[in-house]
C-alpha cells in the first residue's frame, strides 16, 4: 500500500533545497511513498508549525523535512537547530508518524553545503519510508 507524505521545505536556501527535493522524489518513487504536497517556508524556524500541520491530517503518513541552517557570527543557527530538532522529535511521538529529517547544520559552512545535499536527502526518504512499514 502507497504511503502518503508532505515534505516541509525551508526556502532560504532555495536553490539547494530544490536539490533535496529532487532527490527526495526520486527516493520516494522508489519506496513507493506518493508526495500529496510540498510546502515551502521561510526558513527552519517555521518547520515545525508547517509539519504539525501536516501530521494532523488523516490522509498523511509521515514527513519529510528539508533545509539548511547555516553557521553565522553568533551561536543564533545552534540554539534554533537545537529547538528545531526537539520540536520535530516531539511531533513524531505526538502523532506517532515519522518525519526523515534532511536538515543541514546546526554550524554548517557553506564549503560542507554541497556535498551534503545528496546524501541527507536520501537519508531523510529513507528513514521515513523505513518507518512506516
Amino acid at each position: 500500500m502507497t504511503k502518503r507524505i508532505v515534505v516541509v521545505i525551508g526556502a532560504f536556501h532555495k536553490k539547494e533545497s530544490e536539490i533535496m527535493l529532487e532527490e527526495v522524489r526520486l527516493g520516494a518513487a522508489a519506496h513507493d511513498v506518493e508526495i500529496v504536497e510540498i510546502v515551502w517556508v521561510p526558513g527552519s524556524l517555521e518547520q515545525p508549525l508547517a509539519l504539525k500541520r501536516a501530521l494532523s491530517r488523516e490522509d498523511i503518513d509521515g514527513a519529510i523535512a528539508l533545509g539548511i541552517i547555516e553557521r553565522g557570527e553568533t551561536k543564533h543557527g545552534l540554539v534554533m537547530g537545537q529547538a528545531v530538532i526537539q520540536s520535530i522529535i516531539n511531533l513524531q511521538l505526538e502523532f506517532m508518524k515519522p518525519i526523515g529529517v534532511g536538515i543541514l547544520g546546526p554550524e554548517i559552512l557553506p564549503e560542507q553545503i554541497q556535498p551534503r545535499l545528496l546524501p541527507h536527502a536520501r537519508g531523510a526518504i529513507n528513514a521515513v519510508a523505513a518507518m512506516m512499514k
